[in-house]
């Protein structure tokens, strides 16, 4: 799944202008770019992130399926 930049951005802004009693239209326009810039670096950040899976889950018995049971030995680096 990736990251939605575009909502990442939004929130951020939402949060930044919150804190701002009565914003001007430049201080609009920064926290746009501000906001932008952050949403960008945070899905740069996590899209260089390596989940590895070596061992722990153990599937059901059969072809029915069900839930896998056991702790995975999963890391993210």
């Amino acid at each position: 799944m990736a990251l939605n930049t575009a909502t990442l951005k939004t929130s951020l802004k939402s949060a930044f202008l919150a804190n701002l009693p009565s914003p001007t239209s430049a201080q609009i326009s920064e926290v746009d770019t501000l906001c932008g810039a952050i949403a960008s670096a945070m899905a740069t950040f996590v899209s260089g992130a390596t989940v590895t899976y070596s061992t722990g889950l153990i599937a059901p018995p059969g072809t029915a399926g069900g839930p896998v049971t056991g702790v995975s030995g999963m890391a993210i680096s």
